[in-house]
């Protein structure tokens, strides 16, 4: 029996394409991404983990259980000790300042994107929630793992960026949150179950905004 995240991805599957297929995506892959270009997505990608560690916060809040509630307790702490610590370290290489990343401002297509998942997260059903998390993950860990594949770039600070995503950890967040997402789908009606659906899509259209918005240095 397919599984409710296989039904997503295979609906998501032009837009989930569209994001490994894209030019910026490649271009860390092959090595020829311009610096100026990455500069910028880093610098937007730091604004976006503050927002994301407020999703995991009021995934901790809303869990329906302990063990559902120490899993977002934790990714939090080490969304906001840990990756936005290494973060500010691995921007410093490519010239950036803490400095810079705390006063950089939203371009549109972050703030589209963050604004969804934290109205979701406040306002919608906890697992129309965790719907909408899972494109970041689990998109990351593809693309990791797809670039992985077709060998390391010349640049060693793109070949790390890669590592980092194609790391059998970061599988296993993105394997986690689907079945979270699965288990929620099985406990819900038909209802929730296309609310979920709309907000997986959702993300993964804010997803690939997100590689156009640092491809084009749209501010």
């Amino acid at each position: 029996m397919m599984r409710f995240t296989d039904e997503l991805r295979t609906a998501a599957d032009s837009g989930w394409q569209a994001q490994i297929d894209h030019p910026f995506v490649r271009g860390i892959g092959d090595g020829s991404l311009s610096l100026d270009r990455f500069r910028f997505w880093i610098r937007q990608d730091y604004l976006f983990l503050i927002e994301y560690c407020r999703v995991f916060a009021f995934g901790a809040a809303r869990a329906p259980d302990l063990q559902t509630l120490t899993k977002f307790a934790d990714l939090l702490d080490a969304t906001a000790h840990g990756e936005m610590e290494l973060h500010r370290a691995y921007a410093r290489e490519f010239g950036i300042e803490p400095s810079e990343l705390e006063a950089e401002t939203a371009a549109p297509a972050t703030r589209a994107y963050t604004d969804f998942l934290v109205r979701v997260a406040a306002t919608g059903e906890f697992a129309e929630m965790a719907a909408a998390l899972l494109p970041c993950m689990w998109a990351f860990s593809d693309i990791g793992m797809a670039l992985k594949a077709r060998g390391a770039p010349a640049d060693p600070r793109y070949a790390r960026w890669i590592e980092m995503y194609a790391d059998p950890e970061f599988a296993a967040l993105a394997d986690w949150c689907r079945r979270l997402v699965d288990d929620l789908a099985e406990q819900a009606g038909p209802g929730a179950r296309a609310r979920m659906r709309e907000a997986f899509l959702t993300s993964v259209k804010h997803e690939l905004a997100f590689w156009e918005m640092a491809w084009t240095g749209h501010r």
